[in-house]
């Protein structure tokens, strides 16, 4: 009996086509990110920077810094720093509190300062939040003992630093689920945070710019995942992305002067520093 094609039958073909196509360009990102030479600094032992740039990730280019501190040899130098009603440098901020490495931390408003979402440091809360969004749905919080990021409120509560961010990224080595808008889906510039086992990462990528496009939030999961991390959260990114290393300076190339240089910081609320 000849076979003849049904409209159903060409759909399911285009269907399957666009899958095939997509888990194989995912599948070629995902070997182009693990195999990359990253030029890598050793910092102290448990503690090490690492920069790269990648010409073909997501058919586009992306400046990308990660640190990586070992959270058994410097959980408890671990902080966070937050101006309740002004703004500051990431660098002048990480400087003044003596800091080895630095990454921008949430939300903020930009025209009195603050953060926009609950913070706080040392068990005195900074900031509350000023109107919920669903972006902020995961927290930062941690002790000397314990680093966490979690969605649960009540699980968290008790500690004495809780950044409230996000959105949230992966949970579990799972990607989360994120809803279909421009902060998530456009390429920007991106901070964020996650746990690998004993580590905790803190990484941007750079855009706006031809040397690095920036990411969408779906892609910097799957970076997050390709490196190994169980739990991942977006931070504030943007021109407010920065990544500060102690003799360094800006490692990174912070987008708000429109510039490819270590000169373009925007003031920012809060940071997540390493005391050094």
């Amino acid at each position: 009996m000849k076979f003849k094609p049904t409209a159903f039958f060409y759909a399911s073909l285009l269907v399957l086509t666009a899958f095939c196509s997509n888990t194989y360009a995912q599948n070629q990102d995902s070997i182009t990110f693990t195999t990359t030479a990253w030029k890598a600094n050793t910092l102290k032992k448990g503690l090490s920077w690492k920069q790269a740039n990648i010409t073909n990730l997501f058919g586009s280019r992306q400046e990308i810094n990660i640190i990586e501190i070992n959270l058994k040899k410097h959980g408890k130098a671990l902080h966070l720093a937050a101006l309740s009603r002004s703004l500051e440098k990431t660098s002048v901020l990480a400087k003044s509190h003596n800091a080895i490495v630095a990454i921008n931390g949430g939300f903020f408003n930009m025209k009195d300062g603050g953060a926009v979402d609950f913070i706080k440091v040392d068990q005195h809360i900074i900031n509350t939040t000023a109107n919920h969004s669903s972006r902020a749905n995961a927290y930062l919080a941690f002790d000397s003992k314990n680093v966490l990021i979690s969605t649960d409120s009540t699980q968290i509560s008790s500690f004495p630093n809780i950044l409230l961010s996000g959105p949230l990224l992966l949970k579990n080595s799972q990607e989360a689920i994120l809803p279909k808008n421009a902060f998530n889906d456009n390429r920007h510039p991106r901070t964020a945070i996650a746990i690998k086992g004993n580590n905790l990462i803190l990484l941007t990528v750079d855009g706006r710019n031809a040397n690095s496009q920036g990411l969408s939030l779906s892609e910097l999961a799957k970076i997050f995942r390709w490196y190994g991390c169980q739990d991942a959260m977006n931070l504030d990114g943007g021109g407010s992305t920065t990544m500060y290393v102690k003799e360094q300076g800006v490692v990174n190339y912070p987008s708000d002067n429109k510039q490819f240089d270590h000169l373009g910081e925007r003031a920012v609320a809060n940071i997540i520093y390493l005391l050094n």
